[in-house]
């Protein structure tokens, strides 16, 4: 089945070689574009794409707060910001806001294509700079202590999963390791999502151990 992809970006240029990436490879569909945050507050609902490219400067709404409604209501879609911004503060605001993902516009088209995949499958997609600024500031953060409260929501599953998530495992090599499949696993991160009032995998891990 192919990924559904759908991108918000102000830059014509840009979103047209961004559409032009999605509609040329196999394995891709292309849900619909929007130029800027205010229309994808109502069209990315009616087009239900698997995955979301979104921009961060959009002119108005900005894609980071775009993202913060839409993961809000509709947490099946994953979003991932394709932006030229390296500051360690948009990270963090793009992450907190829900963003599942976080790639740089100057992103090879296979790796763009590779990394879209990547998010489906359950991982948690950045440029290689982007992830060392993540590390670099997890490494500052004190060692993990379980949140009792956490203990408490959370099945026996559900705790076994979300500490495979939080070694960076995909859908596909956490049902390997616990005999289950992959949907079944999505559906589980799911619930832990519902159950922490998370976004993403980092905000769950996050939360989870008390960070």
């Amino acid at each position: 089945m192919d990924i559904s992809v759908a991108i918000v970006e102000d830059n014509n240029d840009i979103r047209q070689a961004l559409e032009q990436i999605i509609t040329m490879a196999e394995g891709y569909t292309l849900a619909g574009s929007c130029i800027n945050g205010e229309e994808a507050l109502i069209k990315i609902p009616t087009l239900n794409p698997s995955v979301v490219l979104m921009d961060i400067s959009l002119g108005g709404i900005s894609g980071i707060e775009c993202v913060k409604i839409l993961k809000e209501k509709y947490p099946q879609i994953l979003f991932m910001m394709c932006t030229v911004y390296e500051e360690d503060e948009k990270i963090f605001e793009a992450l907190s806001a829900g963003a599942n993902g976080y790639i740089l516009k100057k992103t090879t088209p296979d790796k763009l294509l590779s990394s879209i995949k990547e998010l489906s499958e359950g991982g948690a997609p950045m440029s290689s700079q982007i992830a060392s600024k993540v590390v670099a500031a997890f490494k500052n953060k004190p060692a993990f202590t379980v949140s009792s409260d956490s203990l408490d929501v959370l099945s026996k599953r559900e705790i076994e999963i979300l500490t495979a998530l939080s070694k960076g495992l995909l859908y596909k090599e956490i049902g390997e390791e616990l005999f289950i499949s992959p949907q079944t696993v999505r559906k589980h991160v799911y619930h832990i999502y519902e159950k922490l009032h998370v976004g993403n995998r980092i905000q769950a891990v996050n939360k989870y151990f008390g960070r």
